[in-house]
């Protein structure tokens, strides 16, 4: 493999992306393991694997897939994609995709084993809408759910999983916490959606950008940075006041990005603000795992 063809696959597995997939599993796994007093260190590893896959393969599709509907154009803001440019062709990537898709249900096999058939319910539809997300009969990202999916996925499922990966019951705190990660995930994508809705619209990519227009899309992106922060008041109830206060120290970060949203037309700019947030979510992941470990 050539030192070109090396970076191609680095930008078309979007590493930036990556953290969405590995905050939940933390956050999850930490809270499982405050809960009962124990760790299962090998669950929590092959869980992060399953699900950084899962999102390595959901970007490979997305490339290969967008390319295949016209979605990538010239006119594009965002960084560059491999498929798009000519890097790589649909077929390798489409085809890589299935090779880390299979990977991931690999490495989901131990978690099956150990918690049964929750992971089955969990992981299959997982699988499928890697894919689904923007191709086969109803792509999510075309009809304006992809930032539910994202809160679905990469928020309630993949938290509260994790933490059932560790306690093998569900866990209402799980829930909340969930709730919190999947928002600041979804910040990622509404961004995103922002960025590129009139490419989209031109395209037919009906994102929810797409649909709400920029006024409601701008508000999508402030509530969803800010949000998570007040949500979390909602750990005094459990007994957790640092859970609840330390990730306050986030909202001036999550508050800035906001408004520089508010003040800027979509624009390459907002490749510098979809890295902040990711930078917003680490942090906010962060704060999170280290109050849970305070008790």
């Amino acid at each position: 493999m050539t030192k070109t063809s090396l970076k191609a696959w680095v930008l078309a597995a979007r590493p930036k992306t990556l953290p969405a997939a590995v905050a939940p599993v933390t956050v999850g796994t930490v809270l499982g393991a405050q809960l009962v007093g124990a760790w299962r260190v090998d669950l929590a590893f092959f869980a992060l694997l399953s699900c950084l896959a899962l999102q390595i393969a959901t970007n490979l599709f997305n490339d290969a897939i967008d390319y295949e509907k016209g979605a990538d154009t010239e006119n594009r803001l965002g960084p560059r994609r491999v498929t798009a440019s000519g890097d790589l062709s649909s077929r390798q990537v489409m085809w890589a995709a299935l090779v880390v898709l299979g990977l991931s249900g690999l490495c989901a096999l131990p978690l099956w084993q150990a918690r049964g058939w929750p992971i089955l319910a969990i992981g299959i539809p997982s699988l499928y809408l890697c894919y689904g997300y923007t191709g086969g009969p109803m792509p999510l990202a075309y009809r304006g759910l992809g930032d539910l999916f994202v809160l679905v996925f990469f928020g309630w499922v993949a938290v509260i999983g994790s933490c059932f990966l560790q306690t093998g019951r569900f866990d209402l705190e799980a829930v909340l916490l969930g709730t919190q990660i999947g928002l600041l995930s979804v910040a990622l994508i509404a961004i995103n959606n922002l960025r590129d809705h009139e490419e989209d619209a031109g395209t037919g990519k009906r994102t929810l950008a797409v649909r709400l227009g920029p006024f409601w899309a701008r508000w999508e992106v402030a509530l969803t940075l800010v949000a998570p922060c007040l949500l979390g008041l909602a750990w005094f109830n459990f007994g957790r006041p640092s859970v609840a206060l330390w990730p306050l120290a986030t909202l001036p970060l999550g508050a800035f990005i906001a408004a520089r949203v508010w003040a800027t037309p979509p624009s390459p700019s907002y490749n510098r603000f979809l890295a902040l947030s990711a930078l917003h979510l680490v942090i906010s992941a962060g704060l999170l795992t280290l109050a849970l470990l305070q008790r």
